[in-house]
């Protein structure tokens, strides 16, 4: 199987050496793509200065076009599949092979990384983890299914998702509102224990000024999401 980390990354500058570091360690048998979202630090000149391998997008495109641009690239270079991992430092490459077992076992089509199964390392700020709650409960309430983080940025999904995400995927705040769309198209999803670390440099793209702005769009679209299908 071709399998590839899609890293959207905007001012990612203080942590971008890390996480490729740690995927090139921990992760054998997996390509990488760094997605630099149009960073107005010098994220870009780290990638080239480093050799990794990028896209530079033109233009701003917030997380969703960033990941999409990701699974684009998955789905023409022909990977298997494909897992988003954040370039801020908080996700640890040495559980991605966890995740795959899932995709290879054929036990589900999105494998999500959860730091709630067993509730060990960074567990996230009190506000953000009273949000996730709430979300995982109206998901609950929609689909029946519950997902414990349903705000996690690692997932990784097999070809037919990726075929799915190439072509429309959501572009604000996309994880509570694809994990929806992928379960009420017939999509099977399923949480994978996992340990995260807290952000050591820079700053969350979710500011305590976004969060009610957050909170209703996101739960505005996860019900549009439920209804149109």
């Amino acid at each position: 199987m071709k399998n590839i980390i899609i890293i959207p990354a905007y001012n990612e500058s203080g942590n971008i050496e890390n996480t490729i570091k740690d995927i090139k360690q921990n992760s054998k048998g997996f390509d990488y793509i760094i997605v630099n979202d149009c960073s107005t630090d010098n994220t870009l000149e780290i990638c080239r200065e480093n050799h990794f391998n990028y896209l530079n997008l033109p233009i701003n495109l917030g997380i969703g076009g960033a990941v999409q641009a990701g699974y684009r690239y998955a789905y023409y270079h022909g990977y298997d599949t494909a897992v988003q991992f954040d370039g801020d430092g908080q996700h640890d490459a040495s559980y991605l092979s966890a995740l795959l077992e899932v995709l290879e076992k054929d036990e589900a089509d999105m494998a999500i990384g959860s730091r709630f199964i067993e509730n060990e390392g960074f567990q996230s700020s009190a506000m953000r983890r009273m949000g996730i709650k709430f979300f995982t409960r109206l998901i609950k309430i929609l689909t029946g299914k519950r997902i414990t983080d349903p705000t996690s940025g690692m997932r990784m999904v097999n070809r037919k998702l990726i075929k799915e995400f190439t072509f429309s995927y959501p572009k604000d705040y996309p994880e509570p509102e694809s994990v929806v769309t992928v379960m009420c198209s017939g999509y099977r999803a399923k949480e994978v224990p996992v340990k995260m670390r807290s952000r050591s440099e820079g700053e969350s793209s979710i500011s305590m000024r976004k969060s009610v702005y957050y909170m209703i769009k996101v739960s505005m679209a996860i019900i549009i999401a439920r209804i149109c299908k």
